[in-house]
């Protein structure tokens, strides 16, 4: 009789160990099922994005992306920054609406970077926004935001040394501290040991560089090698490429813009000569 009991005891065990077993597998078969489809949504979200952007469909997008804004995923949160950022540039979004997208790009980039401090992407808008927010915390703190910018664009670029944008955008940095005002730089000296500094040749190796990297990918990219031949006082080949820039297809209000500024450059030239 005691070794019927044992026995029952030890069936009821491994009974409930099978059954305990049956339910862990099933539990993280669920989980895993879980997990899978919202990799699936992040990426069909990521897939309606990434059209929306393309198609310049500005408030749609940011209107998708806010309904994830709590998302741990990288991907979507630096196109979060993107899309609040171009919000903020509208023409119709007022100040005070601004003041509030810009401060909250900065927060989705950082937190997009604290994801995956391996994403060019990341990076490169990090900077971006910390640029943006320097425009409402005063000059000492932009010249000291700059400090950061540099490094996070020069981490993009190392991270994929073929982005043309973020090539780009070190060469705005370069050209943006080559003419920065002497009531600026004196700051700077007096704040910092050693201030920012950079010259227009700098610049225009990286607006080479992303040209070669993917020709004619910016109007803004040629209207810049423009402008910096001008400041290197080489009238020619800065003809050349604003000429480029005035005849780039306009796809966007920037590219009108861009247009524009470069006729009147050019028309410059002709009233001189």
């Amino acid at each position: 009789m005691g070794n019927s009991g044992t026995f029952k005891r030890s069936l009821l065990f491994s009974a409930l160990s099978y059954l305990g077993f049956e339910t862990y597998q099933v539990i993280s078969q669920a989980v895993l099922v879980h997990a899978a489809a919202k990799v699936f949504e992040i990426e069909e979200v990521l897939e309606q994005a990434d059209y929306l952007y393309e198609s310049g469909e500005t408030e749609k997008l940011y209107q998708l992306l806010t309904q994830y804004k709590e998302s741990e995923d990288a991907e979507l949160l630096w196109r979060l920054a993107r899309a609040s950022r171009d919000v903020a540039q509208l023409s119709g979004t007022s100040e005070e609406e601004k003041k509030f997208l810009v401060y909250e790009a900065l927060e989705y980039a950082k937190r997009a970077l604290e994801k995956n401090e391996s994403s060019c992407a990341a990076h490169k808008w990090y900077a971006i926004c910390i640029g943006d927010v320097g425009d409402y915390e005063g000059i000492k703190a932009k010249i000291a935001n700059a400090y950061i910018i540099k490094e996070h664009f020069e981490k993009a670029i190392e991270l994929n040394p073929k982005d043309a944008t973020s090539i780009h955008l070190m060469g705005i940095w370069c050209y943006t501290v080559a003419e920065m005002p002497w009531y600026q730089r004196r700051i700077a000296k007096v704040l910092f040991a050693t201030p920012p500094g950079s010259t227009y040749e700098e610049a225009l190796g990286y607006f080479h560089r992303a040209e070669q990297v993917d020709p004619n990918f910016y109007s803004k990219n040629l209207l810049l090698l423009g402008k910096t031949y001008l400041k290197l006082h080489n009238k020619k080949l800065a003809a050349f490429w604003l000429t480029k820039a005035k005849d780039y297809p306009a796809h966007t209000e920037e590219d009108k813009q861009i247009q524009t500024e470069a006729a009147q450059l050019l028309r410059g030239f002709s009233d001189k000569n």
